[in-house]
């Protein structure tokens, strides 16, 4: 059974402007880059509050935060005592964000100076724009490959699972997972998916939808998120002028083999609630079976490599 959470909130003095921007994090060992990140977002001009879920960490994060930003009345944390997962740290403190407007950010995710005027000038100017985000890039410059996508489906998972584009290069032309490749467009456009660690959500249109999903602890949460604005008639934009620095990986979750369980778990969950009854339903289980032996692979394929790379140290 989870400790049942404790809200505790940093505050000096009553914050005289309403905020217009909520912004949530959920953080599990972010170190130093959760302060950065909060740093980053106080630097802005906007009236906002930022509320921090901690789902448990076991690191110093939470101390450099309050030894940085504490004094802030802008910052509200709340101690969960247990790791939640994605969803539910972020819906564990959603009640307490009472801006018109949301960002959903990762704790290792730093805005530029101009990154959350713009994107809320888009947003507010955009009546049909449920969602928006930006170009997400790594600590070198280069464009993180979830930046740009499209909803996933077991077509585009086949072809990439068993490497069929390298066999047949004009495969999946035009139906790409990642469009990080492709030249950046010139102007905001309506688009299946963006980068789930920044995702700035107007509340009239979370208010329809619903908050995320917590049948999913990590991984493809964000998805679902995204199929269900579409379905509600609500667009998600990119805007490419837009850039944030993402230091992917940054939190942890105890082994690879764990973080690629939940993955997996998140996918057979997202093709069952979405794309399940659009095939015939041998197809859909042969889809769910190749989902957990694409899993069993990666776990035996990790094995050999423990067991090769232990062998190898016995030797010396």
């Amino acid at each position: 059974m989870l400790t049942p959470t404790e809200s505790i909130e940093i505050a000096t003095v009553e914050q005289v402007e309403k905020p217009i921007l909520s912004v949530l994090i959920v953080n599990y060992n972010a170190g130093h880059l959760l302060s950065e990140a909060v740093g980053a977002l106080f630097a802005s001009a906007l009236p906002l509050e930022v509320h921090v879920s901690d789902n448990g960490s076991l690191d110093d994060s939470l101390w450099i935060l309050e030894d940085q930003h504490g004094k802030d009345s802008r910052l509200h944390i709340q101690r969960n005592h247990a790791n939640l997962g994605f969803a539910s740290g972020h819906n564990r403190i959603l009640p307490q964000a009472l801006a018109p407007f949301l960002l959903f950010l990762n704790p290792d995710c730093i805005v530029n100076p101009d990154t959350l005027p713009r994107l809320l000038d888009f947003l507010r100017d955009t009546p049909e724009a449920g969602m928006v985000g930006c170009i997400v890039r790594n600590p070198d410059g280069s464009e993180q490959k979830a930046s740009r996508r499209r909803i996933p489906d077991p077509w585009i998972g086949l072809v990439r699972y068993l490497h069929l584009d390298r066999l047949w290069p004009n495969l999946m032309a035009g139906k790409h997972l990642n469009l990080n490749n492709q030249p950046l467009p010139e102007s905001p456009l309506a688009v299946e998916a963006i980068s789930g660690s920044l995702m700035l959500v107007r509340r009239q249109a979370l208010e329809e939808v619903g908050p995320l999903d917590e049948g999913y602890f990590l991984h493809c949460e964000d998805l679902d998120w995204f199929m269900r604005f579409h379905r509600a008639g609500w667009q998600i934009y990119l805007v490419p002028g837009v850039e944030v620095r993402h230091h992917q990986g940054a939190c942890s979750l105890n082994t690879p083999v764990t973080v690629e369980w939940y993955k997996h778990k998140g996918m057979v969950r997202f093709f069952r609630k979405f794309q399940f009854h659009d095939f015939p339903f041998p197809f859909s289980l042969l889809v769910i079976v190749g989902i957990w032996a694409h899993f069993g692979v990666i776990l035996f394929t990790q094995g050999w490599h423990r067991l090769w790379a232990l062998c190898r140290q016995n030797r010396g």
